[in-house]
């Protein structure tokens, strides 16, 4: 099974991208959702994560309030350490999670399948793939669709881009890049990629 790494800062548009790649019968591993599933209320990824952030970030429910996290994260001075927290926390679950879900994948004989993970080289989850793919945007197009998405100011959502790898990196990283900026085919770059992997002919 090839195993394809996708990543893309904020607003790149990997989930549309994604959702191509799955009408080729490519599996799909989104890490933010796996991350909501093991950060349930007094799991030990969250539990570990309220240590370091406090309990202010839950819920009355005791479940994970994601925009007081991002708040607590990104917002004041030293927010790149903050992040770096964060990750280091909750990559070794998502990982976990990630590596058995392969492996079940890889039972049932599926040709190919996406990790979707923004910080794919940040967390070291690029190791575990064949091939990679970056998602790129506009500065100006991410914004939008952050802003539109999260309902933040530009301002927060400029913050939450300039925190990750700038796309630049990320093409000298990946093997691939897609451009997502509305007006580049998205139907064939993904099938470039998937020839390239020896999916598609």
């Amino acid at each position: 099974m090839i195993k394809i790494g996708l990543c893309g800062s904020s607003g790149a548009g990997k989930g549309h991208v994604s959702s191509i790649f799955r009408k080729h019968g490519v599996e799909y591993i989104d890490t933010d959702n796996i991350y909501m599933k093991i950060a349930t209320p007094h799991s030990p990824c969250l539990n570990e994560i309220c240590t370091f952030f406090g309990d202010e970030i839950l819920n009355p429910d005791g479940t994970l309030n994601k925009t007081s996290l991002a708040k607590r994260v990104f917002e004041g001075e030293n927010s790149a350490q903050r992040l770096k927290l964060l990750n280091r926390i909750t990559h070794k679950y998502i990982r976990h999670d990630v590596e058995k879900t392969i492996s079940e994948l890889e039972k049932k004989g599926c040709p190919a399948v996406i990790i979707d993970a923004p910080v794919l080289f940040e967390s070291g989850f690029d190791e575990l793939c064949d091939v990679t793919v970056c998602v790129t945007a506009p500065m100006e197009l991410k914004i939008q669709r952050i802003v539109k998405r999260d309902k933040i100011t530009e301002k927060k959502a400029i913050a939450r881009i300039e925190s990750q790898l700038p796309d630049e990196r990320l093409c000298e990283l990946c093997d691939y890049e897609i451009k997502n900026d509305g007006k580049s085919d998205l139907k064939e770059q993904v099938n470039t990629v998937l020839r390239g992997i020896g999916i598609e002919k």
